[in-house]
């Protein structure tokens, strides 16, 4: 059990979670359906090696469950745009994959389950926007926030981070430092670094459009119990999925000559 006896400083950034703060060295979040799942989670990529995580150090006075702090930056900079930064989060993704072998993805209480049509292979981050991302010294680091961690398809884990990253969205809904890039160019990067096979990279807009699909059902479902799921259907995100498959309905076509 762990007293809280230093300042707290509330951490923004996440859509997800409310009430996440920082105490010294440590994260402090509330406990939901998920958590022991992520515990054995974090725990397994400990053993394993994985230095791209932050640890469990147990749950304080209040309840809440306490992390390491994993320092660095998060969110669009000039230097988390470029491609050797998207090659590091491939590569940081590639790593986190392969570290979760041998972890049992019939493992209970994880928050929802796959949008892939396809059996669980590993267990997926499924969150990993630049706010999800620490980096240091302009380089990815490591990833934080699983709580939307779940057992999915390698490929699945791959769109839904390339959604963010490449990005796969309407330039309307892009950051500024993203509007202008070749987001063919950077799909192309991503999967060469991650290791994407021919076979899957086929596959990678074809999945991005059920992946549209079905997280404007799944959002629109949760949004109606509201809380931070509420407020980002408020803000808008059904609308920007929905330009986002228009968009890629459009640019289909240049977009796959990049992935053969």
């Amino acid at each position: 059990m762990f007293a809280t006896l230093l300042h707290e400083i509330p951490l923004q950034g996440g859509d997800v979670t409310d009430g996440v703060v920082r105490v010294g060295d440590t994260v402090r979040r509330p406990v939901g359906q998920s958590t022991p799942a992520v515990h054995a989670l974090l725990r397994h990529l400990a053993a394993a090696g994985f230095e791209g995580a932050p640890r469990v150090l147990g749950v304080d006075e209040l309840g809440r469950e306490v992390l390491t702090f994993v320092p660095g930056t998060t969110g669009w900079t000039a230097a988390s745009v470029t491609g050797e930064a998207l090659a590091g989060v491939a590569r940081l993704l590639r790593g986190f994959h392969d570290a979760t072998a041998g972890f049992p993805l019939a493992h209970d209480g994880w928050e929802g389950g796959s949008n892939d049509d396809a059996p669980p292979e590993v267990i997926g981050h499924c969150d990993l926007t630049p706010e999800n991302v620490v980096f240091r010294d302009d380089r990815p680091y490591a990833m934080i926030d699983f709580d939307l961690a779940r057992p999915t398809t390698r490929l699945f884990d791959v769109v839904t981070t390339l959604r963010h990253w490449a990005p796969i969205a309407d330039p309307v809904d892009r950051h500024p430092l993203l509007r202008g890039v070749e987001v063919g160019e950077r799909l192309r990067v991503f999967c060469d670094a991650y290791g994407v096979r021919p076979r899957d990279r086929r596959r990678l807009l074809e999945l991005s459009r059920l992946r549209f699909q079905r997280s404007y059902t799944v959002m629109r479902t949760r949004a109606a119990a509201g809380g931070s799921w509420g407020r980002m259907w408020a803000s808008g995100a059904g609308e920007r999925i929905r330009r986002a498959g228009a968009w890629l309905d459009v640019h289909e076509d240049e977009l796959h000559a990049y992935l053969v």
